[in-house]
């Protein structure tokens, strides 16, 4: 029996992780792992499909089973986020852009320590 709450959460979720992957700045397996997440709590079925994707379901596995992150992806998000920066530092101007570009270099440092 599927709960509409975790539905809910799960399907909201998974749109924002679908609009994402095709925005720039915008994280888009984040809101898909959390997505996985509602879905295993909400209806088993949308998990199973989600984890069956033939695109993204593996690298879901492979973060939830082991808890890493494949080297193309983590250079392909160290890079969009370095782009993220500079397009900041230029757009935006150097005391406001100081704040996203800190928490990018956070998470920056945080998807490079994870195992590979």
């Amino acid at each position: 029996m599927a709960r509409p709450l975790w539905m809910a959460a799960g399907v909201v979720l998974f749109i924002l992780g679908w609009i994402g992957m095709v925005m720039p700045m915008m994280p888009g397996f984040v809101f898909l792992l959390g997505a996985l997440f509602c879905f295993a709590r909400g209806n088993p079925a949308w998990e199973t499909r989600l984890l069956d994707h033939p695109t993204y379901g593996p690298a879901l596995r492979d973060w939830r089973a082991h808890r890493r992150i494949a080297r193309k992806s983590k250079y392909a998000a160290l890079a969009f986020m370095a782009l993220a920066g500079l397009l900041s530092a230029v757009f935006v101007g150097y005391p406001v852009a100081i704040v996203p570009i800190s928490a990018m270099a956070l998470v920056a440092a945080w998807i490079w320590t994870r195992p590979e």
